[in-house]
């Protein structure tokens, strides 16, 4: 099953149950995904791994929106984005933990020979492609400058 008939799967429960920030979170991932699609051009679709990026992209935009709001001190507005984060991270593949992600670049780093932060983008981007929709990019680029930096 697609991302969108599953989207549209859990819409209609959404709507049955009444959940208001549910369905608010699967109207945006739903929206996101047409924009996507006819940005590209009519009856495109989607790989399976564009749809993940755009599913990670919404997880970010909101997360970063909570930040935003709890630092200005506004509890009530962060804690419906965090909600909707929890409903759209539903759509992701099992993130993996910290320790498996290290695990991951420090092979990388073995395997290519990094010694520095001069080598970070080589090994950023191979660890980002093996890790696509698995890991945040945030949090590899802190454990990869952490490795590098050893």
């Amino acid at each position: 099953m697609s991302l969108q008939q599953r989207v549209m799967e859990d819409m209609k429960t959404a709507m049955k149950s009444k959940d208001k920030v549910a369905l608010e979170s699967l109207r945006a991932i739903k929206s996101a995904l047409l924009l996507a699609q006819t940005e590209k051009g009519p009856a495109t679709t989607l790989s399976e791994e564009d749809e993940i990026k755009l599913v990670q992209k919404l997880v970010k935009q909101r997360k970063d929106s909570a930040a935003i709001f709890k630092q200005q001190g506004r509890e009530d507005l962060a804690g419906p984005e965090l909600a909707q984060v929890a409903v759209i991270e539903k759509f992701l593949p099992e993130q993996l933990t910290e320790a498996e992600i290290e695990k991951v670049v420090v092979q990388t780093i073995d395997a290519t020979g990094a010694s520095g932060m001069k080598d970070m983008g080589k090994v950023m981007g191979i660890v980002s492609k093996e890790l696509a929709g698995q890991a945040d990019g945030k949090t590899i680029s802190v454990i990869v400058k952490r490795k590098l930096a050893e």
